[in-house]
């Protein structure tokens, strides 16, 4: 028997679009042999759909496409697993149906519900014990639905039933190396039951969440039999041969799964492409500074969107190194990229006149500082409001983590494409995309970084050097350490408490950041929920 695993980019509530997407991953299964094709998690809807899932008419949509799919798929040889949201009385539920012949032969309900990191389904479905399986090909098959897999329950419930084989309807939201610990999960609870899984993995952008795909086969010892490709749609099939007491999963098509820097890289590039169509921007804009970050940025933004969708404006002030200037105008030109100058010290001079009277005798301080990146902010949204393309922000972890970023300055903007990426990954980052091709100018890579918002300034005059903030911000937000274990860790006291309070005092500014791309397991947005008012101290 021939499955098929439909690796699908869904957007949340394009239902004519997820439907025709299904369909045509039906139809080309049944053309290359298949006897069932297997969709993501939520396929229908897309996923998360988060609080539409509290709508009456969400769901009526739903049962519409449902039906559309249905009398699409009527003649069809092949059975469809689709997942979709199901209401029954004020009961809801994350539930998978078996098409056959057009007709709902068959339903399972989910049995876990996330409730942690990005996830909140408990929010949402109620949770149903009860094993699905089906006979195909004279094997019979086990359903489950993502986080199913990732606790004994459900499989070991499935395997009670007679099942020979899992199959798994998947929305696994990226984060870095997670595609090792999807299998990794897989086999603790499902090869130990000596069962075959195979799971199809949603791809694509949604909001903040990039999923990567990497559907994959494991036989009934673990092995890696088949799997689909990283960061982009596909149609990945795997035969199976029917045995006692499971079934043989033959092997398949092994697509590599990309190293750590690529793999970010991809999802960087697949999150922008995905906000910015699926929100039906046409282009976006980037204010350059010469610098790394903003230098990242747009290298992904090109790769993502093509250089005729990107829009570079250099703003320089007096504080402005001449080799920022060259460096900046060097790499829009490599790009191919649509390249301006508005200069802001007129605009600074006139802030500073009509603020002459209310700050005489006070000394220059992060004020004026401030006034610039704002001053820039306005610029680039004024471009946006009158063009219609998006602001991305520059900004990278660690700057949001310490609060070095200004409001309405340089964190204005609509998407922040690197907001969970450390400066230490920036630079990572940066060296690998130039073994691809030379795109980002070494001086920018390798000069010290600096806001220049003032002379001779660079970050370190105010922060940690970056590979010990990186660090401490990685141990105290990510992994959840404690200040003690951190310092125990060899971290300096004096930078743990002052990386530590930074991060407590500007909670207010992230409140108020762009959403932007989550690549680690804990970001900051849905997975960091801190209050703002809090007299809390470790």
């Amino acid at each position: 028997m021939r499955i098929a695993l439909a690796q699908l980019n869904q957007t949340v509530g394009d239902f004519d679009g997820n439907t025709r997407r299904i369909i045509e991953a039906a139809r080309a299964a049944e053309a290359q042999g298949a006897q069932i094709l297997l969709t993501p998690e939520l396929s229908l809807t897309g996923y998360p759909p988060e609080d539409l899932l509290l709508r009456r008419a969400f769901y009526d949509a739903a049962d519409a496409a449902l039906l559309t799919l249905r009398q699409a798929c009527a003649q069809l040889s092949v059975d469809l697993l689709v997942g979709l949201p199901l209401m029954q009385g004020d009961r809801r539920y994350n539930a998978a149906v078996l098409l056959r012949g057009g007709e709902v032969v068959g339903e399972y309900r989910k049995h876990d519900l996330p409730n942690y990191d990005v996830f909140d389904e408990e929010r949402y479905f109620e949770s149903d014990d009860r094993a699905f399986v089906f006979d195909a090909g004279g094997i019979r098959c086990g359903v489950v639905i993502c986080e199913d897999f990732w606790s004994a329950a459900a499989p070991a419930a499935a395997h009670a039933a007679g099942a020979q084989v899992l199959l798994a309807l998947n929305a696994s939201p990226y984060h870095l190396n997670k595609h090792h610990e999807r299998a990794d999960v897989a086999r603790r609870n499902v090869s130990s039951l000596g069962l075959p899984i195979l799971a199809a993995n949603m791809v694509g952008g949604q909001d903040e969440l990039v999923f990567d795909g990497l559907s994959f086969a494991l036989d009934s010892r673990g092995e890696m039999r088949a799997q689909a490709k990283a960061f982009e749609p596909d149609l990945l099939l795997v035969d199976l041969e029917a045995d006692e007491p499971v079934a043989r999963v033959l092997p398949g098509r092994v697509e590599p799964s990309p190293a750590n820097e690529q793999e970010v890289y991809g999802a960087l590039v697949l999150g922008v492409r995905d906000y910015v169509d699926k929100n039906g921007f046409p282009g976006v804009i980037i204010g350059l500074s010469g610098g790394i970050d903003s230098a990242l940025t747009l290298a992904i933004a090109v790769d993502a969107l093509g250089a005729d969708r990107v829009r570079t404006v250099m703003m320089p002030s007096r504080y402005t190194a001449e080799i920022s200037w060259t460096d900046a105008a060097d790499m829009a030109h490599r790009l191919g990229v649509r390249y301006d100058e508005l200069p802001i010290s007129p605009v600074f001079e006139a802030f500073g006149r009509t603020l002459a009277a209310e700050f005489a005798g006070l000394p220059e301080d992060t004020t004026e500082e401030n006034i610039q990146a704002r001053i820039r902010g306005t610029l680039l949204m004024a471009l946006s409001n009158k063009y219609g393309s998006i602001v991305l922000t520059t900004g990278n972890k660690s700057e949001m983590a310490v609060g070095y970023c200004t409001l309405y300055g340089d964190m204005a903007g609509g998407f922040a494409v690197i907001k969970d990426i450390s400066k230490t990954l920036v630079w990572r980052l940066c060296r690998w995309r130039n073994t691809v091709s030379d795109i980002i100018p070494e001086r920018i890579i390798t000069r010290p970084p600096s806001a220049e918002l003032k002379a001779d300034q660079t970050d370190q005059d105010s922060l940690p050097a970056y590979d010990i903030l990186d660090g401490i911000m990685q141990m105290y937000m990510e992994d959840n350490r404690s200040v003690v274990e951190i310092i125990a860790a060899g971290y300096p006291r004096e930078a743990v408490e002052q990386v530590v309070r930074l991060m407590r005092i500007n909670e207010y500014k992230r409140r108020q950041a762009p959403i932007g791309i989550r690549v680690t397991h804990r970001a900051f947005g849905r997975d960091w929920r801190q209050p703002i008012t809090s007299k809390f101290r470790e």
